[in-house]
Formats: structure tokens, sequence, C-alpha cells
């Protein structure tokens, strides 16, 4: 584990073959499933920040992360919606493309809403990201504004359309729920295949989850 100023501040953490960053515990969303609303702690890392790194910070905790062997991809997510810090977010991605280090961005989809006078998927694109998760939470937008409660309005359809633009930029995109009864998966995964995405059922952690303490 790397981490930074702080108390207990994990910037920087190892999970399998990938290096992940927590960059924020800030977010668009209050998911009624998210891990956070019960514990700090992911894999064993402290993810609570007392203070949001900065760009140094990260960069110098990702070379740190590295000092333990080369990792297949590194991957912005934590406890907070990354694209909640777009400007670190597209500096650190192109850091990684000059050294050839795939990165991956695990999100809510609402970096469009966030950033309404950018084009985001472009930005994300030409900085260098390579791929896009993106929680589609349900197969409509009752099931979707229950679970995930946004910050925004008619966030399902901008979420949708923001897959749709890292599609178009040449990212690789994978559309994500988790498994709750009140998702009907099947439409989801029609989804993603409408669109050309990937589609993945995520186990929906709970405090008694093997993830959350080891």
């Amino acid at each position: 584990m790397a981490e930074g100023t702080g108390a207990h501040l994990t910037i920087a953490y190892r999970v399998n073959d990938n290096i992940y960053l927590n960059i924020t515990n800030r977010c668009s969303s209050d998911c009624t499933f998210c891990l956070a609303k019960f514990t700090n702690t992911f894999h064993g890392y402290n993810l609570k920040l007392e203070g949001e790194p900065s760009l140094e910070e990260i960069l110098q905790e990702l070379e740190l992360a590295f000092l333990d062997g080369p990792a297949d991809e590194v991957v912005f997510v934590g406890f907070g919606e990354p694209a909640m810090r777009l400007d670190e977010v597209l500096a650190v991605v192109e850091w990684l493309k000059l050294r050839r280090i795939p990165s991956r961005l695990d999100t809510n989809g609402h970096g469009q809403l966030l950033h309404p006078e950018r084009e985001v998927a472009h930005d994300l694109a030409v900085a260098g990201l390579g791929a896009v998760s993106i929680s589609l939470v349900g197969h409509n937008s009752e099931v979707y504004n229950q679970l995930s409660r946004p910050m925004f309005s008619k966030a399902y359809r901008a979420v949708l359309k923001f897959a749709e633009d890292c599609l178009r930029e040449g990212m690789k995109v994978t559309l994500s729920v988790v498994d709750l009864p009140e998702v009907d998966q099947e439409a989801c995964r029609s989804i993603a295949a409408r669109m050309g995405a990937d589609f993945r059922v995520r186990t929906l952690l709970t405090p008694d989850s093997r993830e959350v303490g080891s």
C-alpha cells in the first residue's frame, strides 16, 4: 500500500495485478449499495481520505507503487467519483501514456454532467485513456434513480450518452450493474449489447464480504 500525507490517506493501492488510484471521496451519486456506507476499508486498505491529494502527491504515490513491480493496468477508482477531479485524471492518464501503461476509469458516468463546458469523452481519449467502466446501475431511469440517487436530474440518460461518446472515441466501454433484486440483468445486458459495450455483473459487497477486510 502506498500512503500519502495524513493518517490513513491511501492514494495508490494494489489488488491482484492492477494499481488503483483513490483520489477523491466526493461523489455525485448516493448509491444505496455503496461500500463506503458501512466501511472505510477495501482489500485491507483504508480509503477514507482526510484531504484530496494534489497531482504531485498522486504521481509520487504512483511511482512508489510501481517499485513493487509492473502492473497490467492503472485504474481510477476508490471511495468517490474520479471525474470530480477531471484535470488530475487527465494529467495522470497522459503521464501513464508516455510510459505506455494502460489506464481505465471506473465511473458513475456523470463526467459530462459534472463538466458541461467540456467534451469529456474526447478529452479522456486524447489524453490516452484506453478503457472506461461505467456503472449503469439499472435497466431504466426509475430503478436507476431509486438505487443511485444522483444529484442530477435525467442522469440515467446522460450516463447512456456518456457511454456512447466513449465508444465513439475508440475506448473500450464496460457497463456494469450490482447483483440486486431490483435490477433486470438481462435488460441491462441488452442495453450494453445494442451500443456495442461489454457487460459485467458485480457482486454486492456487504460488511461480511472477503474484499472488505482482507
